[in-house]
């Protein structure tokens, strides 16, 4: 979706490179199903022309009749698809509720370089925060950090967090990062697996895993992790996994994780400190245990447990203790 959303911003810089008013539509938040999550993208001219999309084709062609007829103030806002939407109601055929930001952008050098900076960051290794003003065609661009919501909505403007292909880092192969890697690979992340034992790589293969035979503090070492990335231990072996701490705390990873009970854990940040010489900052950073608390006991179990964690982490969501 990510490569999607960059060829909709591609696209509007070029009609706006030609002197052709833009309108830029973002979903910020879906109620039910829906195909296209919050931060799906869609660029679209007064003729109809567009790219990219954001339900999968159930709302799109009444958004650009609407466009087309100057339904909408050339203002940005806040419109809604579904119950309580657009009169006249356009009901989701999965019986969901769509909210979609729509800006509208004029030709101009603001205007390039607000959507050059969003390139950027969907092309890099960097996180970006875009402010939208409502009601108004201001919007600006500050540094984005992984730890608050991807969008928030206040009554005056908008936040939208921007960034690279999530990357999962799974340090290590074990049954639970096969399953962690299949279900990473569903929700759109580029998942790479480090692991210099020879005889535990043959004859793995999954379509769209990387695999390298290599120390995954190594590849860590020499840059594999940026902002967008989650490491996960899932071995049980020391040799990679507590290497694999030292490293992925000394990088801006979102996530850092190690499988293990709370004696295992326990001992795990015992020796990291003691020998790594991690500080207690640095230690918070590390999930041990990792994942939610599912009561997970199969290896499936277990990879839900940890992806639902990262999910919740990359969401900006705060864990909530009971």
């Amino acid at each position: 979706m990510k490569q999607l959303d960059l060829q909709v911003i591609q696209q509007a810089r070029a009609w706006l490179a030609e002197g052709r008013p833009v309108w830029f539509s973002t979903v910020l938040s879906t109620y039910g199903s829906a195909p296209r999550g919050p931060g799906a993208t869609l660029a679209c001219l007064s003729t109809g022309q567009h790219r990219g999309s954001l339900s999968g084709g159930c709302v799109e062609d009444d958004f650009l009749e609407r466009v087309a007829s100057d339904y909408f103030r050339p203002v940005s806002q806040i419109i809604r698809y579904g119950d309580g939407g657009l009169a006249p109601t356009l009901a989701l055929p999965c019986g969901g509720v769509l909210d979609v930001l729509v800006e509208f952008l004029e030709p101009g050098r603001d205007t390039d370089e607000h959507l050059q900076a969003i390139e950027s960051a969907l092309v890099g290794r960097h996180l970006i925060t875009r402010q939208v003003l409502l009601e108004t065609g201001l919007r600006s661009i500050r540094k984005g950090c992984m730890d608050v919501p991807r969008i928030e909505v206040g009554v005056e403007r908008v936040h939208i967090r921007v960034g690279a292909v999530q990357r999962l880092l799974l340090a290590g192969l074990s049954p639970v990062a096969e399953f962690c890697a299949s279900f990473a690979l569903a929700l759109g992340y580029e998942v790479i697996l480090c692991d210099p034992r020879e005889e535990i790589l043959e004859g793995f293969s999954m379509p769209g895993v990387e695999v390298l035979q290599v120390m995954p503090a190594v590849f860590i070492a020499d840059g594999g992790c940026h902002s967008a990335t989650a490491v996960v231990a899932l071995t049980h072996d020391p040799r990679l996994d507590d290497l694999t701490m030292l490293e992925a705390v000394r990088t801006s990873a979102f996530y850092i994780g190690a499988m293990g009970s709370h004696r295992t854990s326990e001992k795990r940040l015992e020796r990291l400190s003691r020998i790594g010489g991690l500080d207690e900052a640095s230690l918070r950073r590390i999930h041990a245990p990792i994942g939610l608390n599912l009561g997970s006991k199969t290896p499936a179990e277990i990879a839900m447990a940890v992806i639902a964690d990262i999910l919740r982490v990359s969401n900006g969501v705060k864990r909530i203790s009971l």
